[in-house]
């Protein structure tokens, strides 16, 4: 997000307009809380993960008061447009407050690690995510291939399997676990069979959070009843996932986002999210970009049970 905060700083100073940061979402709205924002302010913050204006959750903002308090507040401040970085529950406010408050444009720019927002190829932090899953599990690799180990590795997706997906694919996972699709057992079992009968030393299934089977621990209980050669173990990645040095695909798809969601509003575009398509930008209804992708391409799907013949 900060090379994204960078971009929109830099773009909207050079079209001669003036920028305030917002501290902490849609609760620095409803409590005032802006910044003056310069050129100096947004320096050396591209390679840095999170938000340097930080971001929350807010109920207040879900209340038609709340969202009346913070367009008082643009209006004191003089604000006449809005860009919101964010997903689902971001774009969803920012829909809502857009409709009731239409002099106020409201440009949305997709960052959630789930990639699972319609308009974009890829969402500002799914490349860094899947990257740093990658990374994770090629060290867990070393440990299950040296002890004869069998790791269900869990990362975040409660409704969107598409990081577990890629670097499942990516990191040659003997299975991939998504909540797009139905968890078979006996399937699975099948898997590590063929991979012992074949000398296997080790293997990773890569699990989503929202799996249906219930995560990585309860698979793995399931799986240990039926096999027990390899010795079980589970990691969780958690929130590892969330932060560090952004990758360079990041980078530039944020910053190109943050570019155009400028100009957008310097046309006199609302109510619209930017995004990446087949290399050009196109813009979606608010409305439309918060539904999310509850299917998978086939094709992944078929690699991702070959390559682990």
């Amino acid at each position: 997000m900060n090379a994204c905060i960078r971009a929109v700083v830099r773009t909207a100073l050079y079209h001669k307009m003036k920028v305030s940061g917002v501290i902490g979402g849609y609760s620095g709205l409803i409590n005032g809380d802006f910044i003056f924002m310069d050129s100096s302010s947004v320096g050396n913050i591209i390679q840095r993960g999170g938000t340097i204006i930080k971001t929350a959750r807010s109920k207040r903002f879900m209340t038609k008061e709340g969202r009346q308090l913070a367009y008082e507040n643009l209006k004191k401040q003089g604000i006449d447009g809005l860009v919101v970085i964010g997903g689902d529950g971001s774009f969803r406010g920012a829909d809502v407050f857009s409709n009731e408050f239409p002099d106020i444009k409201v440009v949305g720019i997709p960052g959630t690690i789930d990639n699972d927002l319609v308009g974009t190829d890829f969402t500002i932090g799914y490349d860094t995510a899947i990257n740093t899953v990658v990374q994770a599990v090629d060290n867990i690799r070393d440990t299950a291939t040296s002890h004869n180990r069998l790791f269900f590795v869990e990362v975040m997706g409660r409704d969107a399997g598409l990081i577990a997906l890629r670097s499942g694919i990516a990191c040659g996972a003997e299975a991939i676990l998504i909540p797009e699709t139905k968890t078979y057992i006996n399937k699975l079992i099948k898997i590590l069979e063929r991979g012992w009968q074949r000398k296997k030393t080790g293997c990773v299934i890569i699990v989503a959070e929202g799996d249906d089977a219930g995560g990585a621990y309860k698979v793995a209980e399931q799986v240990k009843k039926k096999f027990d050669k390899y010795e079980t173990k589970v990691a969780i990645l958690g929130h590892i996932q969330r932060g560090g040095s952004p990758s360079c695909m990041d980078r530039v798809l944020a910053t190109r986002l943050g570019y155009e969601s400028v100009i957008a509003l310097k046309e006199g575009k609302s109510k619209v999210m930017v995004g990446q398509v087949a290399g050009h930008v196109v813009l979606t209804p608010l409305e439309n970009a918060v539904k999310h992708i509850f299917e998978v391409n086939e094709n992944i799907l078929n690699i991702a049970d070959i390559m682990s013949l």
